[in-house]
């Protein structure tokens, strides 16, 4: 009984802490579907990574609060409906509410097949920039939650390696502990400006932070795969 009675506390506790949230109260003002619309918001205006006339594609792309983003900075005027300069392809296992002009792909990124599938929407055009709120289910225990998140960072590295053009981008979230520095490393070997970024949207308590890769270095270790 106390463990559920804690439990209910703690949840009232996030509850509150997000229905006062002045960047949730934001986002319902303006439209998006999640807070975290303005970390990619910030991580852009800080490093002016996305323009009018890109292919993107936003990697865990659920609820669709990155590509609501996305759209607006593509579109003429900022609009969320309408006219789209460019192309934006949304993944993600869970299903996402449609959002005009996003093509969105539901399924796994590690499965052959759904990269298959993406590899079709693109038509054979290279990416301006890949970003990815993906993160894996948390089990609590450091040393396999470490392993989690660094395959699927790993995976998103792999990904752009093969689709971006030389002067592409990519942002991942990540986050601060085991394995860290061997991911900001790995980002190093394949991008020649690498930025870790903690937005302000990111709330002060979470260990997560973004880490953008800029200009592929020709002699990356990830590449084009040769069969």
């Amino acid at each position: 009984m106390k463990v559920q009675t804690k439990s209910k506390k703690v949840n009232k506790a996030w509850l509150n802490d997000h229905v006062n949230d002045p960047w949730v109260k934001l986002a319902q003002k303006e439209g998006f579907r999640a807070r975290a619309a303005y970390k990619l918001k910030e991580i852009d205006e800080q490093l002016g990574l996305v323009r009018p006339g890109q292919v993107v594609v936003d990697l865990g792309c659920a609820p669709g609060a990155w590509s609501q983003y996305l759209r607006r900075r593509l579109a003429p005027g900022g609009a969320a409906a309408g006219q789209l300069a460019g192309a934006i392809i949304g993944l993600d296992i869970l299903p996402m509410e449609p959002i005009e002009g996003v093509t969105f792909i539901q399924g796994d990124f590690r499965d052959e097949a759904v990269l298959g599938q993406l590899q079709q929407a693109l038509q054979g055009r290279a990416l301006d920039l890949v970003v990815s709120d993906m993160a894996p289910n948390l089990s609590g225990v450091e040393s396999v939650d470490a392993v989690r998140i660094a395959h699927l960072i790993e995976l998103a590295l792999d990904f752009a390696g093969q689709q971006l053009k030389p002067e592409g981008a990519l942002v991942v979230k990540l986050f601060h502990g085991s394995g860290y520095s061997q991911l900001v490393q790995q980002f190093k070997d394949c991008f020649q400006v690498v930025k870790a970024i903690k937005p302000k949207a990111s709330r002060d308590r979470s260990a997560e932070t973004f880490l953008v890769g800029m200009r592929l270095k020709t002699q990356g270790v990830h590449g084009p795969t040769r069969g």
